[in-house]
């Protein structure tokens, strides 16, 4: 089976800095893969590749198999590609059932919001797949009234119901309480559950490797180093995170 997504040899310079060299990175279709690097390790770059805010001066890209030229924003959203970022970009001010459908509402067949379909479905959604048990919980409560970590579950059910294949999560536990981020992770858990994939960035070493089936270590542009999580304990990625920062390489 071919991969969800597949990078060789990527290359990206912004003037004299170079961001990526010759990056190799795939993620198979059910996996989760933890993306790991100090700041300026080429982490954030590598992920605008992948949504298509840029575009690689060199190399190739393969969604499922297919080589993709001139990848956008739009067209990456076409092949499945969701992002969640740190920022948690919902609409505070409106309520859960608008932020689910947000420029994707459903409408009927006289071309009219369907108001009842949007506040079941995010009923539904709430049981299924959020968590939200309380009653003081609605398809109508305001986003602004929502923990951390509860924000970040919208967006992650939102990309999930909207079929996406391959969730991007840009440092999703920054700012979290230990609680919110333990009820994020168990999100995380979900999407593979789910048949989906993942690519997870955060600077939390046991946050990545608790989650993820593989972690890819970026150092300076380049990948220093990729490890299934089922082969390599928590201290030995650590101990090897920190000899890729003081030296830039494993050896």
């Amino acid at each position: 089976m071919a991969h969800r997504l597949e990078l060789r040899d990527i290359h990206k310079s912004f003037g004299e800095v170079q961001s990526l060299h010759d990056v190799n990175f795939r993620v198979e279709q059910n996996e989760v893969v933890g993306l790991l690097g100090d700041n300026g390790a080429g982490k954030s770059t590598l992920i605008k590749i992948i949504t298509g805010y840029h575009q690689p001066d060199q190399g190739e890209m393969y969604f499922n198999g297919e080589l993709v030229h001139d990848l956008t924003v739009p067209k990456a959203r076409k092949l499945g590609v969701e992002t969640v970022y740190q920022e948690r970009a919902l609409a505070d001010q409106q309520t859960l059932w608008r932020n689910i459908f947000l420029g994707r509402e459903i409408k009927n067949a006289m071309g009219f919001l369907d108001i009842k379909k949007m506040r079941d479905e995010t009923h539904r959604l709430m049981v299924e797949s959020m968590g939200f048990t309380s009653l003081a919980v609605t398809p109508d409560s305001v986003i602004k009234t929502f923990s951390g970590g509860e924000k970040q579950g919208v967006a992650i059910t939102r990309a999930l119901y909207f079929e996406a294949d391959l969730i991007i999560l840009d440092e999703p536990t920054m700012g979290l309480s230990l609680e919110e981020t333990r009820k994020l992770l168990e999100f995380v858990r979900g999407i593979k559950a789910a048949g989906k994939a993942a690519v997870f960035i955060d600077h939390n070493v046991f946050h990545v490797y608790s989650v993820s089936d593989r972690v890819v270590v970026l150092d300076r542009g380049t990948v220093a180093g990729e490890f299934m999580t089922a082969d390599i304990t928590l201290d030995d990625l650590m101990e090897k995170m920190m000899r890729v920062a003081q030296t830039g390489s494993l050896d």
